[in-house]
């Protein structure tokens, strides 16, 4: 039987795997002891996080919300730059100064740190949580989507500085992880609808994932997005760039359309969501474990899909966890024997 990571890896090079993995970006109770993947982002990138909330290194206050299980978003207090502000943006963004960093002597304790085994788990390297969500921490939704319209030549010069500081980060480490994967975020839509055109993004945003994925592409390597919401507008260019897989693959985007457009070229690695019927105080358990079943009966045959879903679960929530563990012990028993009864 091939290993977890092995069986992932065949996934996302759009083969047909012995069973069907399991892909996780956070913390979802019962999955953990299935998850293929490790994310791993230079130490220097991640203080705030590791602090449990603090200011990152653009300056931005970072603070935990119970709601969502004390993950992290930006203060919308104290936001660092406003649309006054934007055309003396260089006063105010200042990258930190890398200069001085051991770069081996981090990556290797952060991997020894890891307890990894790479003969079972596939290590993913990310740099950034994307341009367009670091646009938005820095400025707020309002000024920032704003931003794009009034003040376009400084969200540009701003951008390319932002991004020649990650690409630096990259030449400087990237090679030490030696990874299976590089991992590519964005959060560039909600539910309903993107928060930017198409045409929006590939003229901002596309060229500095494009930066990104030109050392995947020279290094061989796998790759995958992650961006929540409806974002099937954008798929034609992260295909064209060489994304191999699309996290969460929320089921507000035509997922059965995107499946008979790219096949098993772009894995689906989501369709499912906490909605509905899922939501109320009376589901049973058996309807939570047949909207896995049903799931991965939709899409999942013939490969291109990875179990990518689960209930959030904010602080003290003892039935969302439950939920969780309930609907994580269904996906693990079918997975494991799906491509042998499908």
């Amino acid at each position: 039987m091939l290993t977890l990571k092995e069986n992932y890896l065949m996934t996302l090079r759009g083969e047909q795997p012995e069973f069907i993995p399991q892909y996780t970006f956070g913390p979802n109770p019962g999955a953990t002891e299935r998850v293929a993947n490790h994310m791993m982002e230079p130490s220097i990138l991640s203080g705030h996080r590791e602090r449990g909330g603090g200011r990152d290194i653009w300056g931005v206050n970072y603070v935990s919300t119970e709601s969502t299980g004390n993950a992290l978003i930006p203060d919308n207090s104290e936001f660092i730059l406003s649309i006054d502000d934007l055309p003396k943006w260089r006063e105010i963004i200042k990258a930190p100064d890398i200069s001085g960093i051991d770069w081996e002597q981090m990556v290797k304790k952060q991997v020894e740190g890891s307890g990894l085994d790479r003969n079972q788990t596939a290590v993913s390297v990310n740099l950034t949580m994307g341009y367009f969500q670091t646009l938005m921490s820095f400025m707020g939704f309002e000024d920032g989507l704003l931003a794009f319209y009034e003040e376009p030549e400084a969200v540009h010069e701003l951008l390319d500085y932002i991004s020649e500081f990650y690409m630096a980060v990259a030449d400087k480490c990237i090679d030490l992880y030696k990874p299976d994967i590089l991992t590519f975020m964005d959060d560039t839509a909600a539910w309903h609808n993107p928060f930017i055109s198409a045409d929006m993004y590939r003229e901002f945003i596309l060229p500095h994932h494009e930066k990104w994925a030109k050392r995947g592409r020279e290094r061989g390597l796998l790759m995958t997005m992650h961006n929540c919401g409806k974002c099937e507008s954008v798929l034609d260019m992260l295909v064209d760039m060489g994304i191999n897989a699309w996290d969460p693959a929320q089921t507000c985007n035509d997922l059965e359309a995107v499946q008979k457009k790219y096949g098993n070229k772009l894995v689906i690695m989501g369709g499912w969501d906490a909605r509905g019927r899922l939501l109320e105080e009376d589901v049973t358990d058996e309807e939570i474990r047949q909207s896995a079943r049903d799931a991965m009966d939709k899409y999942a045959v013939g490969g291109g899909f990875a179990w990518c879903g689960g209930y959030l679960v904010s602080v003290g929530d003892d039935v969302a966890v439950r939920r969780n563990i309930v609907l994580m012990d269904e996906v693990t028993r079918y997975a494991k024997d799906f491509y042998r009864t499908h």
